[in-house]
């Protein structure tokens, strides 16, 4: 199953799928780690949502929400 890095709460995670932005954001994420096959789980989630903490290739990572969003993950449906 698909989802967006933005809709998945903390202790979830899965594979990163594709990045859906293009240009200069997609470069800086993918210098940060997010790369296609690369696991991720989610750490923490603001109050309000934003940002989200993640933890990525051992280390942990804050993407902002609208960042998130652009983060496809493949989860498994359990």
């Amino acid at each position: 199953m698909m989802k967006r890095l933005d809709e998945l709460m903390p202790g979830q995670g899965g594979r990163i799928a594709s990045i859906s932005s293009c240009g200069n954001l997609r470069r800086r994420m993918m210098e940060m780690g997010l790369v296609i096959g690369s696991e991720l789980k989610v750490i923490r989630l603001a109050p309000t949502g934003d940002p989200v903490e993640v933890l990525l290739r051992g280390y942990s990572l804050a993407l902002r929400k609208n960042e998130a969003k652009q983060v496809i993950l493949e989860v498994d449906a359990a």
